[in-house]
């Protein structure tokens, strides 16, 4: 052992969607999302994510229900835990009840199957539960709260 460093071995876990869908690996279906801050600020990605979910269902969005389809902000970065829950709490002020949402650090991320990136590229007509009038509105969308 070289002083100061620690070795693990860590084994990977890979799983598929078909068992995600079952509701027993506790996973949920999500992005990874990288990002310039100098470009888009954290706090604007997080109110156009608020635009696009449903922030007071519980495990459905659209017509999928299920575990795998809570919302969720899952992130890496400890400096940017006070931005999300300053949003948190500034979108809870909109709306009657309990945010649904989860927001806790990431404990593990596994990269779907091939065929489920890039989905609706893909996929033009596949099924999404977003109206396309919202990615029009993304597209257009101006970071001016910076």
């Amino acid at each position: 052992m070289v002083e100061g460093f620690s070795f693990y071995a860590v084994a990977e876990i890979s799983t598929t969607y078909k068992e995600v869908c079952t509701d027993k690996t506790g996973f949920a279906e999500t992005v990874h999302v990288t990002y310039d801050p100098a470009k888009v600020s954290l706090k604007f990605l997080l109110e156009m994510y608020f635009k696009a979910i449903d922030p007071t269902s519980i495990n459905r969005q659209g017509h999928d229900t299920g575990t795998q389809y809570r919302t969720g902000v899952y992130y890496t970065d400890k400096d940017d835990e006070k931005i999300i829950n300053d949003v948190f709490a500034e979108e809870q002020t909109h709306i009657n009840g309990k945010l649904a949402v989860e927001n806790q650090p990431l404990r593990n991320f596994y990269k779907a199957e091939d065929y489920h990136q890039d989905y609706l590229d893909k996929n033009p007509d596949g099924y999404c539960h977003l109206p396309h009038s919202l990615f029009e509105f993304a597209r257009k969308a101006k970071d001016t709260k910076k």
